[in-house]
């Protein structure tokens, strides 16, 4: 069995004197400073847990131990050595480990919820649920040493498992190392741990298999080497001869591999011919073949058993010569040849190994965060820096546990109805609420990874329109918004209708823009009727913000403006700033927005020549202009809004209606923050009587769209009753 070399006892308590030898041993490599910091942590999990045993009869401090000096075996730095010795301490007793800086802590803290986490989630046995378990260990680590840490206490658990007396939880225990945990170290690159947690594993597994293996290996081992070192011996010769800087080396088979082909083949061990194998790294490729002649004029080739993956890569581009020949034994031998690029790629690039004997599908994002791992992984020990890994290293999905443990992955920013769509589409149109750890939460609340969520639904019901809106961020997935327009899609054509209107109403009134020429937007979106298209926006095929605000984009202008607007058109200014507007028959002319009706573009707009101040420009239905219109007409002049608006400012009043109560203003106040949006004005009045609150502010918005958004936002504010433009 393929082992790391350990001088510690296997079971029972450490004593001072093996302590002492492995401190020593530790004084080799590592300062006075950094063993002061690992006799620190020593003193505190005697303390804390010198009383108490493990599975498999070890004493914890000693486990403890164990782990840390696999990690120091892989040259991890001191700092992930003590968190390895602390990782079983208390929450509680967390404070007494700031002695030993923020991030020891912090890699505890990710190990408490990594435990809890994945204990309750490796149960299911099924494939996909291994993958996203995988997955969540992955994500939920903010430092990759937490991983390793995770899988040395795996393998210290795995060599002491065959001390466990409970039969069942040893094959549960060595089901779990082999779904999860070999499959990660391997993912990560440190083969140490992944040969020697899936040759334990195997022997928890298939006890008859492995002894039978093992004994077939033992009897023949150092007549292997023997054999091993003549061939390296014999090949290094030929190629020095020939002018060909060659590496090679032989390459180790553990007991767990031979298993698996031996499975997959179908065949028994003696059919096996890499068990005794060499691997021969040259400069080219006309090298590699240069080789592969002398390996066949040295040994007699077996036939059938030759694979050119250099002229025919694999599909996921691996490429090498493989070749198995008859030694001087009358016995099998596997030789690789390839250049060090191909080995290179092989090892790290797409062609790893865990890409296709997992038979990995692809996915850019786990890739990315894997291969940051790794590439940290084979830095010096010295030149690794934790601290400027965070941007590079940050999850860009999470990974969230349903109540019965199952591991859902979501990307990041997803929300409890996104996590109730990833579920089944019936949990999402029924959903109503959702708790996150037991706490309930807001359905537009994000969700974070390591959470625990249950979706609360009722019996019978669908989804909301309003989920669609995407301003008001209840869903951000894909899945969701799919499966949500589908089930309005379903529903009767009649109710579509109404429901569509009903939702342009609302937002009409809520904009206070004016009601949109449906029967001119029906080819924008290619319909035939205008209730094809109120039916559209009850099924949620096309938002009703945007319906309501196409309406003054472009304007439609009156006819006498229309005539006015063409009987001078080399007039008209054709470039206009931010919120200015295009004047009929006059350049240059000084405008400016009314204070009583606030325009924003692309209102309805009518213009009012002033003394000395320019043209006002009034919304068409601002009541200060219907009286200007009948006192003084001549002075009203067409103006429209510029094509294209550059981005600007424009002041517009909300009015709210709420329920008062303690915090209210507090609770609109942040909306308006988070939402970036400038309050220039607030009045508010409130009925004591009548617990009821009516505010007015006057806010800075870029376009119609952000009013809408922020709208939107305003009226998900606990007690608020009604949220509207007021013109």
């Amino acid at each position: 069995m393929v082992s790391m070399v350990t001088h510690l006892p296997e079971t029972g308590a450490i004593g001072q004197e093996q302590l002492t030898a492995w401190l020593a041993a530790l004084a080799g490599h590592r300062s006075r400073k950094e063993i002061h910091q690992i006799n620190l942590a020593l003193e505190l999990i005697h303390r804390v847990h010198d009383e108490e045993s493990t599975p498999g009869g070890v004493q914890h401090p000693l486990a403890l131990i164990q782990t840390a000096d696999i990690l120091d075996q892989l040259n991890l730095d001191t700092e992930t050595l003590v968190a390895a010795l602390l990782s079983d301490l208390p929450l509680t007793e967390l404070e007494q480990a700031e002695a030993f800086g923020d991030r020891v802590p912090a890699m505890i803290r990710d190990l408490s919820r990594i435990r809890t986490l994945a204990v309750s989630g490796s149960s299911a046995g099924d494939d996909k649920q291994s993958e996203n378990l995988r997955r969540m260990l992955l994500g939920l680590a903010d430092d990759v040493r937490v991983v390793l840490i995770v899988l040395a206490k795996r393998l210290q658990l795995m060599r002491a498992l065959q001390h466990l007396d409970d039969e069942t939880e040893r094959r549960l225990i060595a089901d779990i190392t082999q779904r999860i945990h070999a499959p990660l170290a391997n993912r990560l690159g440190v083969w140490q741990i992944k040969w020697e947690l899936e040759d334990l594993s195997l022997r928890v597994l298939h006890p008859a298999a492995y002894r039978d293996i093992a004994r077939s290996l033992e009897q023949k081992r150092e007549e292997r080497e023997r054999f091993i070192a003549k061939v390296i011996e014999r090949l290094q010769s030929r190629c020095t001869e020939h002018g060909i800087k060659a590496d090679i080396s032989g390459r180790p088979k553990h007991i767990y591999s031979i298993w698996k082909k031996m499975q997959r083949k179908g065949v028994d061990f003696s059919q096996i011919f890499d068990v005794r194998a060499v691997r021969v790294l040259v400069d080219t490729v006309s090298q590699c073949y240069e080789v592969l002649g002398m390996v066949h004029g040295a040994w007699q080739p077996i036939p059938q058993e030759f694979d050119d993956y250099i002229a025919h890569p694999k599909a996921n581009g691996y490429r090498s010569l493989h070749t198995a020949v008859v030694g001087e034994d009358g016995k099998p031998l596997e030789v690789q040849i390839r250049t060090r690029e191909m080995h290179d790629h092989a090892e790290c690039g797409v062609a790893a190994h865990w890409r296709y004997k997992e038979d990995g599908k692809g996915d850019a994002e786990l890739e990315r965060r894997i291969e940051w791992m790794r590439a940290w992984l084979e830095q010096p020990g010295d030149s690794r820096e934790a601290e400027d890994a965070d941007a590079e290293f940050e999850a860009r999905r999470i990974y969230v546990l349903t109540p019965e443990g199952k591991v859902v992955e979501l990307p990041r920013g997803a929300t409890a109805v996104d996590f109730a769509y990833a579920i089944h589409s019936a949990v999402g149109h029924r959903c109503r609420g959702a708790k996150a750890d037991g706490k309930m939460i807001s359905l537009t609340q994000p969700l974070e990874s390591g959470q625990t969520v249950e979706i609360l639904t009722v019996k019978e019901g669908g989804p909301s329109l309003d989920w669609l809106n995407t301003s008001a961020g209840y869903v951000t997935t894909s899945r969701a918004r799919n499966r949500i327009r589908h089930w309005f899609k379903r529903q009767d054509y009649e109710q579509h209708v109404s429901l569509g209107r009903a939702s342009l109403d609302k937002e009409i009134s809520r904009l206070g823009v004016k009601r949109p020429d449906l029967e001119k937007l029906l080819g924008k979106y290619n319909f035939k009727t205008v209730d094809d298209l109120y039916a559209a926006m009850g099924r949620g095929e096309v938002s009703a913000t945007q319906v309501a605000n196409l309406q003054v984009a472009p304007v439609e202008v009156d006819d006498d403006q229309d005539i006015a607007l063409k009987a001078d058109k080399r007039s008209v200014r054709r470039k206009a700033a931010a919120g200015e507007v295009v004047v009929q028959g006059v350049d240059g002319l000084m405008t400016h927005t009314a204070r009583c009706c606030k325009p924003v573009p692309y209102d309805p707009i009518s213009g009012y020549i002033t003394r000395g101040k320019g043209v006002t420009i009034h919304r068409r239905d601002c009541p200060v202009l219907r009286r200007l219109k009948k006192d003084q007409p001549e002075r009203l002049i067409p103006v429209v809004w510029s094509q294209d608006q550059p981005r600007g400012v424009f002041l517009v009043d909300v009015q709210i209606y709420a329920h008062d109560r303690k915090g209210l203003l507090r609770d609109i106040s942040s909306v308006f923050s988070n939402e970036e949006v400038d309050v220039l004005g607030v009045k508010t009045h409130s009925d004591r009587k009548q617990e009821t609150a009516s505010m007015r502010f006057t806010l800075e918005v870029t376009d119609m769209t952000q009013l809408s958004g922020v709208m939107e936002k305003l009226a998900q504010v606990p007690d608020v009753v009604e949220v509207k433009r007021q013109v």
